[in-house]
């Protein structure tokens, strides 16, 4: 009887798990790479501190979209525009286009930066990136897509590898994260606390949590499996943003190695491989790769399931192009529109790749919010609102990167007063 109970018990877990691991590693996309990469090589182990912190706070955020998506059945774009009205709903989806394009472009960016390290040109692998990408979304169901990118997911562990062969100081790295040195006034440093946090809760993340929730059809029975998978998720992400902090801190940072801001294409495959081992830089190569492709991928897609689910229209990988044409449409016009932008000749793909996750932080709030309002309108949630600890953290979250913002955008103001 026990033995049954137990199989049934792990029948569940499987068939709810997928949505906070498939979100874990998508954070850690191009761009996630990129910050978390820079966040070392110019800082060191200095920022190892927030990776402790963020890991709570995502945890709470992708917790309040799961219990959302399985109290209520419905996308969050969907609740917004049910509780606020079609205008705020406008304004969150906005939020959202403006964040997942300029992200989208990042993936593909990091699609021509990693595979240039291999030799191979951008106007080849960009293109082929993107047929890829759009095949796998209209070509496959649903299950066989989860499965994709539950794979990718687990390649991610090549930056662990790379990490530990990069050979780092692992006492400065305990020193740093513990005793941290915080120079607020220094702007470089305040646009890579913002990027950092901006890059690991994103605004698009939110969407993505409950929309794919929804889609798979969980509800409350499996909130506890949804918990544990999402919980487990944040601890994935961060785990493996601290191996790539201190991969590029034992090797960029420890040589001091400078890395301009309009760094090339070129530059930028050298700066992310660590020097030190060429396997630990063949593998670092190969994961911001495989990050790149499952952003790539799971951008879009997230654009155009909230899209569709906030103004009505059909959405779902499992439907025909003629049952969804909106969806479908959004989905080959964010892949297509990103790679064509990626392209163009001279870009700093560097800054490409960076600068979306410093937007994604200044925007996080606005979503924030809206999460807030409705985990806590026990007319939507029931008995399912938010506990008092996880207000406090999601406030916490919400209005520290709204001071950080306004920080950052002061900073040159004080500096020229100064």
């Amino acid at each position: 009887m026990r033995s049954r109970f137990s199989r049934q018990r792990l029948t569940l877990l499987f068939a709810a798990i997928g949505p906070g691991l498939i979100a874990a590693a998508a954070d850690n996309d191009a761009g996630g790479i990129t910050t978390y990469s820079l966040a070392g090589a110019r800082f060191g182990y200095g920022l190892l501190w927030v990776l402790i912190l963020v890991t709570f706070s995502l945890a709470v955020t992708q917790e309040m979209g799961a219990r959302m998506g399985v109290v209520t059945g419905k996308g969050f774009g969907g609740l917004i525009r049910e509780r606020f009205g079609a205008k705020w709903a406008a304004l969150a989806i906005l939020v959202m286009l403006v964040a997942n394009l300029f992200t989208t472009v990042a993936e593909f960016a990091g699609i021509a930066s990693s595979l240039r390290i291999f030799g191979i040109p951008v106007y080849i692998s960009v293109p082929v990136a993107a047929v890829a990408v759009y095949l796998l979304m209209v070509k496959f169901n649903f299950r066989r897509v989860q499965q994709v990118f539950l794979l990718s997911g687990v390649l991610y562990l090549s930056y662990v590898v790379s990490g530990m062969r990069a050979g780092p100081d692992w006492h400065q790295a305990v020193a740093s994260t513990l005793h941290p040195i915080i120079p607020l006034t220094n702007t470089s440093y305040l646009l890579m606390l913002v990027a950092t946090v901006g890059t690991t809760i994103t605004p698009w993340g939110q969407f993505f949590i409950q929309s794919y929730i929804v889609d798979k059809r969980l509800d409350v029975k499996d909130l506890g499996y949804a918990r544990a998978d999402v919980y487990l998720g944040a601890f994935f992400t961060n785990f493996i943003a601290f191996f790539i902090i201190v991969a590029c801190a034992a090797t960029i940072w420890s040589h001091r190695i400078e890395i301009a801001p309009d760094a090339s294409a070129a530059q930028l495959a050298v700066a992310l491989q660590p020097f030190a081992q060429r396997f630990a830089s063949g593998l670092f190569a190969f994961g911001l790769l495989n990050a790149s492709l499952l952003g790539a991928a799971i951008l879009p897609l997230t654009t155009a399931y909230a899209t569709s689910e906030t103004f009505g229209w059909e959405a779902g990988i499992d439907k025909r192009f003629r049952e969804a044409p909106i969806f479908y449409g959004m989905l080959a016009f964010f892949i297509f529109f990103a790679a064509v932008i990626v392209l163009a000749p001279n870009l700093p793909l560097l800054l490409l790749m960076f600068l979306p996750q410093v937007l994604n932080g200044m925007l996080l709030p606005v979503v924030l919010i809206f999460v807030l309002k409705i985990t806590n309108d026990r007319l939507v949630m029931g008995k399912y609102t938010n506990s008092p600890l996880f207000n406090v953290v999601a406030m916490l979250t919400a209005s520290v990167m709204i001071l950080l913002t306004v920080m950052l955008l002061a900073s040159p103001l004080i500096e020229r007063l100064a």
